[in-house]
């Protein structure tokens, strides 16, 4: 099995700064492609409500645009020598994201960070590896930050 598309959702944490040398090794090993992928938790979808207003709308704009700068260059220096990498900044409930976006550009395994929580931090917080994985049609990698 080759994995030639690989997708590399991050958050821009540690933990998902310690996950990267996954993807990257994937990609080098079969001269793949790396999507690097973040997505902006849009409340208003996640709740079903609508809030028409020019300041939100401003608001999600400045965090995608500062995210994209994020982005490109987040692990620079594990990755600097991969030629075909595509940056992408969603908006939406992360894990519903991720997924999506895995079907749609038919990548071929998803690697992400699993912040490990337990307790009422799980409860709380979820995980949206945990869900990616659950929802998932393609093979995913978790790797365990702790």
């Amino acid at each position: 099995m080759e994995f030639k598309k690989i997708l590399f959702p991050t958050d821009f944490s540690e933990g998902a700064l310690k996950a990267l040398p996954y993807a990257v090794q994937l990609v080098r090993q079969f001269s793949g492609k790396l999507y690097l992928v973040h997505v902006v938790y849009d409340i208003a979808n996640a709740s079903g409500l609508h809030v028409p207003h020019v300041s939100i709308d401003q608001m999600y704009k400045e965090l995608q645009d500062g995210a994209k700068s994020e982005l490109e260059k987040f692990g620079y220096s594990m990755r600097k020598d991969i030629k075909d990498v595509e940056y992408h900044v969603l908006r939406g409930v992360p894990y519903e994201e991720i997924v999506a976006f895995a079907e749609k550009n038919a990548v071929d395994i998803i690697v992400i960070g699993s912040h490990g929580r337990r307790g009422i931090d799980r409860v709380l917080f979820g995980s949206t590896a945990e869900r990616v994985v659950r929802y998932s049609k393609v093979p995913v990698l978790t790797i365990k930050v702790a």
